[in-house]
């Protein structure tokens, strides 16, 4: 059995728009939450600024994984937009 899991993670407005945009389709993040192919993540963007999130917000879907030439405990992902 296959189990997806949910993640909601912080992203700061630099970085959003190109992933709207479809530009930036990768994140590298600390592994803390134990990330896999197929999980689902709701990305919400944060005003690092203002320290508040602006509410805009965007689903996608892990569909690429590694860890290779990291820092421990960190991974890239791919993802799509869903």
């Amino acid at each position: 059995m296959i189990i997806v899991m949910l993640h909601n993670l912080k992203i700061n407005k630099e970085f959003f728009t190109p992933v709207l945009e479809r530009v930036k389709t990768f994140e590298i993040r600390k592994n803390d939450r134990g990330f896999c192919v197929g999980d689902k993540v709701v990305l919400n963007e944060w005003d690092n600024e203002q320290k508040e999130y602006t509410g805009r917000k965007t689903n996608i879907e892990i569909i690429y994984i590694t860890d290779y030439e990291q820092k421990d405990d960190y991974v890239v992902f791919s993802f799509k937009i869903i």
